[in-house]
């Protein structure tokens, strides 16, 4: 009888660690794709201006461009808001996919941290902020959400 009662105990001990964990787990996730979408978001954003604004008064402003100057680069913009527009796609391509698509996000993730710190260093320190940051606070909560999910090794 007292093997009973552990047993009962212990599988309303496991349901009740059950319904404390697996709301945190679904809101872990959720909050990782989440993030992960808002970054995609950002970079079709990006595409928009690059590709398409510009030259007009929009991209003047988020770029802190002159007119000549958004002139002369307009090619190279269009360019680089393309390859925004890849990150975009991938990390959406991520967040779509039937499986968990993990390993895309993953990498599509890691790609944004590295062109946000390259443009850190390179164009303006702000990106650092405004790209990287936003893709690693992403990545972080992916990766902690995958663990979880995988439960104990």
């Amino acid at each position: 009888r007292r093997q009973r009662q552990m047993c009962i105990r212990d599988r309303l001990y496991a349901g009740l660690l059950y319904r404390w964990r697996t709301p945190r787990l679904l809101s872990m996730k959720k909050l990782a794709t989440a993030l992960v979408a808002l970054v995609a978001i950002e970079h079709l954003y990006i595409l928009v201006l690059e590709m398409f604004l510009w030259t007009r008064p929009a991209g003047l402003r988020a770029f802190g461009l002159t007119p000549e100057f958004a002139e002369q680069t307009a090619v190279l913009a269009a360019n680089q808001g393309l390859y925004n527009g890849f990150l975009a796609a991938g990390l959406l391509w991520s967040l779509i996919r039937k499986d968990d698509g993990f390993p895309l996000r993953v990498f599509f993730l890691g790609c944004v941290i590295i062109a946000g710190v390259f443009g850190a260093i390179t164009a303006k320190p702000s990106i650092l902020l405004v790209q990287a940051v936003p893709a690693l606070i992403a990545l972080v909560l992916t990766v902690l959400a995958q663990r979880q999910t995988a439960g104990p090794r």
